[in-house]
């Protein structure tokens, strides 16, 4: 028996797998174009499935929780950059994930921690290797590629317990970039941060084998990455709305959507009622930074690509979304009548999809009756 969309409950969280694929090749031909490795963040998508797709059996990837670490490392990755500044009272979770992923890495930007990995892996009889973090112009962590602390932090993750691996940026900001020559220009910026960086460390005697960058925009517009050695984007994998409204992607291309259904009509409010409220889509607006109107998602019927013209999500509650009209004319509810189903193109489908466990894989084939068929489910991972 076929299981289609319209047989499963709402809501539910819908994975394009072409769209994937396409999202996927382009990326590895712009590391390959580009001469980097492709380690792609998997805080997006928390899939060993989607991971395995983009680089194969093994790595590399970088994750966000040390939860994701475990995660991929039981799935066979084995070289892993767990991105996000390191806490000392975790080293022995992560020294227990290096039994399956030896070449697990580590980041921090402050010189008490870089004292701590070393101090702790010694006593736990194990190598921390680490990252330092640089900041090129995010203003969220790093230190500034000139700053007198980068020699210091080199020499105390240059002992016993640890090693210096190399230095990382993630030029986030990228995000609010008016324009694509600005996003090159940031990519630029990206760039010559860490490069900076990796060159005051050489100066000084420490090998500095991995010079890494990040952020599916500047991965997508960076003109040159000569110099870097990886770029760790992770959103392309899916793409979502924001990404749409910075030109890295087309509508077409959002390969995750959340599966609702119409609940209810309010006529004289004007909205349509949906089972979806902020924790199935996030509350997260950033989109309306480039595209105003959208609200907290875009609408699109169960099998269409595109999304309905004029319909956007203009408010949530916990479990109730609610259907507006972008242009405030009325919404026709004749044609969404109470027991449809419509999918939400997400904002930013890294928080949309951090409420659910499974993705329900389509691939472009649908039963008698043309509802789109369900060819899989794939896991996911989710805490810390």
């Amino acid at each position: 028996m076929t299981i289609t969309l319209a047989d499963l409950p709402t809501p539910s969280l819908i994975l394009d797998r072409q769209r994937l694929l396409n999202n996927i090749a382009r990326m590895q031909g712009r590391a390959r174009d580009l001469g980097v490795t492709l380690r792609p963040h998997l805080k997006t998508a928390k899939s060993a499935m989607v991971a395995e797709l983009a680089v194969g059996k093994g790595g590399p990837l970088t994750v966000s929780t040390l939860a994701e670490a475990a995660y991929f490392a039981k799935a066979g990755f084995t070289d892993i950059t767990y991105a996000v500044p390191m806490a000392p009272a975790k080293l022995p979770q992560a020294a227990a994930i290096m039994r399956d992923a030896p070449g697990l890495k580590l980041i921090t930007d402050n010189l008490d921690v870089a004292r701590a990995i070393a101090e702790r892996g010694r006593a736990l009889g194990v190598r921390f290797a680490v990252l330092i973090k640089i900041d090129c112009g995010l203003g969220r962590a790093g230190i500034a590629p000139d700053s007198d602390l980068l020699l210091p932090l080199a020499q105390a993750l240059s002992q016993p317990g640890a090693m210096l691996a190399g230095v990382l940026t993630h030029a986030g900001h990228s995000y609010h970039a008016k324009n694509i020559p600005e996003i090159e220009r940031i990519a630029e910026d990206e760039r010559q941060a860490v490069l900076l960086a990796a060159s005051r460390l050489r100066a000084a005697g420490h090998d500095c084998a991995i010079v890494s960058i990040g952020s599916t925009p500047t991965a997508l517009f960076a003109r040159t990455l000569d110099g870097i050695t990886e770029m760790r984007p992770g959103n392309f994998v899916f793409f979502d709305l924001f990404q749409a409204g910075l030109g890295c992607c087309g509508m077409e291309d959002i390969a995750v959507s959340v599966l609702a259904s119409v609940v209810s009509h309010h006529h004289g409010r004007n909205h349509l009622l949906i089972d979806a409220g902020g924790l199935a889509l996030s509350k997260d607006t950033g989109a309306n930074e480039h595209a105003p109107g959208t609200g907290y998602g875009r609408v699109c019927r169960p099998g269409d690509a595109l999304p309905l013209p004029g319909l956007a999500i203009h408010d949530v509650h916990q479990e109730h979304g609610l259907i507006g009209s972008m242009q405030g004319h009325a919404v026709e509810f004749a044609a969404h009548p109470p027991g449809s189903r419509l999918r939400v193109l997400p904002n930013h489908v890294c928080m949309t999809g951090a409420m659910y466990d499974r993705y329900h894989v389509v691939d472009g084939g649908r039963d008698a009756g043309g509802n789109p068929a369900v060819i899989a489910e794939w896991d996911r991972v989710n805490g810390w």
